[in-house]
């Protein structure tokens, strides 16, 4: 098996779906905000200007890159293609956001805790390991 086959490899299943597309639009959402300040968020250059005050810096950078990461990956899970790698990049996004923003708030969402990153989390690392399924581009190509 190649590695890219490998990494289109999936089971017969709809579950993925059922996972891909919520995650798929609330990683795209959030991706949008930062990146071209859609449903309410800063922009670029809001979301670096915020991201240098906490510490990750060149902030207009990692707006651009995790902006990039969520919209672009989360369009991928709710297509279903290149699930693994996206569902990956999206994993380190999310590990990246609970330790660095909301870790020390603790766990509820109230606080600004890590709450709603952990289900995010959790999601991405579940997509990694089963791939898109059955309702998936991967699946087709896989196919051929």
């Amino acid at each position: 098996m190649t590695a890219i086959n490998k990494i289109l490899a999936t089971n017969n299943s709809f579950s993925a779906l059922a996972l891909r597309l919520p995650l798929g639009i609330i990683f795209a959402a959030h991706g949008a905000q930062k990146l071209f300040g859609w449903f309410g968020g800063y922009g670029l250059q809001g979301t670096g200007q915020w991201m240098e005050s906490i510490g990750l810096g060149p902030g207009v950078l990692m707006a651009a890159l995790s902006g990039s990461a969520e919209f672009f990956g989360g369009l991928a899970l709710i297509l279903g293609l290149l699930t693994r790698p996206a569902a990956l990049v999206l994993a380190v996004t999310m590990l990246v956001a609970i330790f660095t923003v909301h870790f020390s708030n603790g766990l509820f969402m109230s606080n600004n805790g890590y709450e709603f990153g952990l289900a995010l989390l959790a999601g991405a690392v579940s997509l990694l390991i089963s791939g898109g399924g059955r309702a998936s581009i991967d699946r087709l190509l896989a196919k051929h």
